[in-house]
């Protein structure tokens, strides 16, 4: 009897024409590392009384589609979370290619993502993803992956796959040693961790319908937010935070063969930390920084990708 194991699992995405209608073909085979993206239907309990003890029947709720997906940051499929999580970016050059997500867009995408499991065979069709938050984490060490969390409109189950051939971009990973901070163009130095999440704050359009499913994830006010956690060595990040001044925060990524991801927010707060010495080891301080609206660019963040991928 066959098992369903992670390790053949696999991951499609496209970018639909039509809110919950997926595309006939066009997938992009993802690299992922773990996916809780998945529809339930909880049932309720019947309140119902005047039939002895024993309940009655439970009656089914509404349906429920959502969930995470937590993805390596590379070079090239990256581009698609960038892309559901911003709009459609702005494309310059000729191979290597510059592709300029910026954070001031009204429309956003949907995907249609299809994860299998080909040993049962069960193949889950996710129609009308929207990204809801794009989070992680810089540090020293360890692997870089990105967690993107989704609301979906619905779960087609099939023991075929619906997605075609796929499309497969290769894998050009990026690791926390490519990492650097910058504050307002300069090196940005004693940074232990930093933490960045980009919310479009999604309202789901939950109207009536027969199959239960939502109409539609509409984006709100956008936030980007995140935390350093630095060695405390001068007086800089207190003095900014103290003023309730502005400064631009880059945080990027630089392989030797010329690829690169940065996220630049344009306008960034920081609140006045407190300042603790909890031993004899070196002092620490936390800054949970917001982004704003920057007033000259018009937005409060630029992504740019730089790659040999000709569009998405």
């Amino acid at each position: 009897m066959a098992r369903a194991q992670g390790a053949r699992a696999q991951m499609a995405l496209a970018f639909e024409t039509t809110y919950g209608m997926p595309p006939v073909s066009g997938f992009t085979r993802m690299p992922f590392a773990s996916a809780t993206l998945g529809s339930e239907q909880p049932l309720l309990n019947s309140e119902l009384l005047g039939y002895g003890r024993d309940p009655l029947a439970p009656i089914k709720d509404a349906v429920t589609a959502d969930g995470n997906v937590v993805v390596p940051i590379d070079a090239a499929a990256f581009g698609f979370w960038l892309k559901a999580a911003f709009g459609q970016p702005i494309t310059t050059g000729t191979d290597p290619y510059t592709h300029e997500f910026r954070s001031d867009g009204w429309t956003l995408p949907s995907m249609s993502i299809e994860t299998g499991m080909p040993e049962i065979p069960r193949f889950a069709m996710y129609t009308g993803c929207v990204l809801d938050t794009l989070s992680w984490q810089m540090q020293r060490s360890g692997l870089l992956t990105a967690t993107a969390s989704l609301v979906a409109q619905g779960e087609s189950v099939a023991t075929a796959s619906a997605a075609g051939t796929l499309v497969d971009l290769g894998l050009q990973r990026f690791g926390h040693f490519n990492g650097a901070i910058t504050r307002d163009g300069n090196p940005l130095g004693n940074i232990v961790s930093a933490e960045i999440t980009y919310a479009n704050s999604l309202d789901r359009v939950e109207t009536i319908r027969s199959d239960g499913r939502i109409d539609g994830a509409d984006p709100s006010i956008a936030a980007l937010t995140g935390r350093i956690e630095v060695r405390f060595a001068d007086q800089v990040l207190v003095t900014q935070a103290i003023n309730g001044d502005p400064c631009e925060l880059s945080f990027a990524y630089t392989l030797p063969s010329g690829e690169s991801l940065t996220l630049t927010a344009h306008a960034v707060y920081l609140p006045r930390p407190r300042i603790e010495i909890a031993g004899p080891q070196g002092v620490q301080a936390t800054f949970d920084w917001q982004a704003a609206r920057d007033v000259t660019l018009g937005r409060m963040a630029t992504v740019t990708l730089i790659n040999s991928v000709e569009e998405y």
